[in-house]
């Protein structure tokens, strides 16, 4: 009786660990799918090869899925990144200088692209448990095609909610993004998602 609790005890040990590896890639799709609209604040740092870090930026983030979400960026300076579903806008206002980019094309500029449905995640990505650090966890996403402009993706949940995002590019520069007062299923007014370049700026559209 004992070698038989011990032979289904071990059986049953790949199925648990297995278990256990699913439960954040589980816990991203039930985020995905349960964030149509989301609002937070959010406070950014980009990290240099070499490991120093540069100046923190901070300001609000929406996002309303499929395919819109803009970036408010506050402090120290302004900036606008708005995707309207098939272009993304950088708006830079202190350089007064407007560039417009394909929806495709977008991702290693801005991490949101994979939370706005957009893209098809485990068609474009390899997706890797890193399990919990500091109480959150983590999921890794990196690209299939040698063509990305990026190397990995990581996104941090606290329990169900978007806590925080890292990518890393390929010339060693990472850029960390945490965020705060996450809510999700608000309305948001459409017009966050619609962007005009003010009169006067320079317009620069990449095909």
């Amino acid at each position: 009786m004992i070698k038989k609790a011990l032979f289904l005890l071990l059986v049953a040990l790949p199925v648990f660990a297995a278990a256990a590896e699913v439960a954040p890639v589980q816990r991203l799709r039930d985020f995905l799918a349960r964030a149509n609209t989301l609002q937070a604040e959010f406070s950014q740092v980009i990290i240099d090869e070499a490991g120093n870090p540069g100046q923190r930026t901070s300001g609000v983030f929406y996002l309303q899925r499929p395919g819109k979400f803009r970036w408010d960026y506050k402090k120290p300076y302004s900036q606008e990144i708005v995707s309207s579903g098939q272009k993304v806008w950088f708006y830079d206002v202190d350089l007064e200088q407007v560039t417009a980019k394909r929806l495709d094309e977008a991702i290693g500029s801005t991490p949101a692209l994979l939370l706005s449905g957009e893209v098809a995640l485990e068609n474009n990505f390899k997706i890797e448990n890193q399990g919990s650090d500091e109480g959150l966890f983590w999921i890794k996403l990196v690209p299939k095609s040698e063509d990305s402009g990026f190397k990995y993706v990581l996104i941090g949940l606290d329990d169900n909610t978007l806590a925080g995002m890292e990518l890393g590019d390929n010339f060693g520069q990472v850029t960390r993004i945490y965020f705060s007062n996450v809510k999700t299923g608000v309305k948001l007014d459409r017009n966050l998602f619609e962007f005009r370049p003010p009169p006067g700026v320079d317009v620069f559209e990449e095909r």
